[in-house]
């Protein structure tokens, strides 16, 4: 045979050995990504049943491979900032026996509250908490467990643990 025939067949059979391996990596550990847009309406129990008591929560989770950040930002009924926390740390795991995305905070920061009071009170036991964890253990864990899932709807309903709140959440592909 010719030498460059010879050539080309091997270039053929590397360009192909090397795309089937990049399929097969690419199949065999996929990217692992979560992108939530959540809401809820909170309502503080306090002893006279008011507006100043209720405000709105969005809640973004972005995590990608083991890096994560978490959004929580607060709302007056009017539509003004009553807060926000944010949140950074790695995606630990998908635990598949109890159904939780597992999280590990490291930092925090926190802002558009004028005073602890002034907080929703679920942005006041969130600060709390976070700020706990983080002093004493260095991380803060917290868990999103789904409760009812739509991939078709692009829509779940879950738990967020240790602050047990349910939102509505829109998965963004």
């Amino acid at each position: 045979m010719n030498r460059k025939v010879l050539w080309a067949i091997n270039i053929i059979v590397l360009g192909l050995l090397a795309i089937s391996i990049t399929i097969s990596y690419r199949y065999l550990n996929p990217s692992e990504t979560l992108m939530l847009s959540c809401s809820s309406e909170l309502f503080d129990r306090r002893d006279d049943a008011q507006a100043e008591g209720r405000h709105y929560l969005l809640v973004d989770i972005m995590a990608k491979k083991q890096q994560a950040q978490i959004n929580y930002r607060y709302f007056n009924l009017d539509g003004t900032s009553a807060g926000i926390i944010r949140m950074q740390g790695k995606y630990l795991e998908f635990d598949e026996a109890n159904g939780r995305y597992n999280f590990s905070v490291d930092t925090k920061e926190e802002s558009g509250a004028e005073s602890t009071e002034a907080m929703p009170r679920h942005m006041q036991y969130l600060s709390y908490i976070s700020s706990f964890n983080l002093d004493s253990k260095g991380m803060h864990n917290l868990s999103i467990e789904p409760l009812e899932l739509d991939p078709h709807r692009d829509y779940a309903v879950v738990l967020f643990q240790p602050s047990n709140t349910v939102c509505g959440c829109r998965i963004v592909q």
